[in-house]
This record gives C-alpha cells, structure tokens and sequence, in this order.
C-alpha cells in the first residue's frame, strides 16, 4: 500500500562555480563562529536538517532510515559545518566532495530565528571559501522555488553560475507534516 504524499512541483536550479570568489568576504557578527564538526550524531544531524529545512520543504533526508544517515555521516567525503552564535547552532552546511567532479554544497540553511539578521551571506562566503580550500574542480549547488526566495540570488552573489533549471515533482509524504505553500501544490 502506498503512504499518503502531497505531490508539488519545483523548479530546480543547478548551479556552479569554476574558480573560487574574490573579493572580501562579508564578516560575521560578533559571538558567531563555524565548527567543522569531527563528527555528527544523527540525532544532530536531524535536529540541523529538519530545523532548518522546515519552512522549506526539506522533506528527502526526513524520510531515510537512521541507519542510512549514520552511514552517510561516516564517509570521509561529506562534512558537516555548524553556525553557532552566541553559543547556540544558528546554521549549518554540507559539503560533499566528489572526486573529478569537484565539491557539492549539498546543504545550506540558517535557522528561522536567524533568518535576516546578517549571517547568512558571510555562511555562504565561508561555505566557498572552506570547499575552495581543498582546491576542487569546482563548486556546485542546488536551490529550488521551494527554498528561502533569496537563496538563488545569494548564490549567484557569491560567485555562482546558472548551469540549467529543470521542473521537478516531488511526492512528499504527508506522514511528515511539513507545511506545504499552496503556489507548491500540483
């Protein structure tokens, strides 16, 4: 029998970088740092991901066994980087690396309550930096119309280039009871 799913149609935009950013890199406020984290439990991992995807539709993660995700949390090519200010985790990113085919910011987010509060282009910038660090092939990343409405234009102002957008539909399960805007819904 199959699960109940709210079926919403993205647009997905695939985007890439050849060379690393120049210019300043917007600072962080003060009390803020970045943690590449030596290793991640899954239930922080899950914690990060559902936190900071949930106004966003971030459904594919929520739906993997724990099992899976500890695997995925072990590989030696996929680290975990946390935001915390004053103390608290504010936001996270991922970086999966992929051999020839260079680094994948696979996740990128900032909490909701640190949503316009001036963190989240200096996230970015040291997203890229840290992933140019080990000298790729190149960057890339991914964002869709189900994400924050800045985060396309976020990536494009941090040195990113459109490579292709496609329509995707996505069967979310309902069992996850994220909230779905209508303008998603097919």
């Amino acid at each position: 029998m199959r699960e109940p799913v709210t079926r919403i149609a993205v647009d997905v935009t695939f985007l890439r970088m050849d060379a690393p950013a120049e210019g300043p890199a917007p600072s962080f406020p003060a009390g803020t740092s970045v943690i590449r984290l030596a290793r991640c439990s899954v239930p922080f991992y899950r914690y990060l991901y559902d936190t900071v995807g949930r106004d966003w539709v971030w459904w594919l993660r929520r739906t993997v066994p724990d099992e899976e995700i500890a695997g995925l949390l072990a590989r030696p090519d996929i680290s975990i980087h946390v935001l915390y200010q004053g103390g608290e985790p504010v936001g996270f990113y991922e970086l999966e690396r992929r051999g020839e085919a260079g680094t994948n910011l696979a996740y990128f987010g900032l909490m909701p309550h640190a949503i316009g509060h001036g963190v989240g282009k200096a996230l970015l910038r040291h997203a890229v930096h840290t992933a140019w660090a080990e000298r790729p092939r190149a960057l890339t990343v991914n964002t869709c119309t189900a994400d924050h409405p800045r985060a396309l234009p976020n990536y494009r102002d941090a040195g990113f280039r459109i490579l292709r957008t496609v329509r995707e539909v996505w069967p979310v399960p309902n069992r996850l009871g994220l909230r779905i805007p209508d303008r998603l819904r097919v």
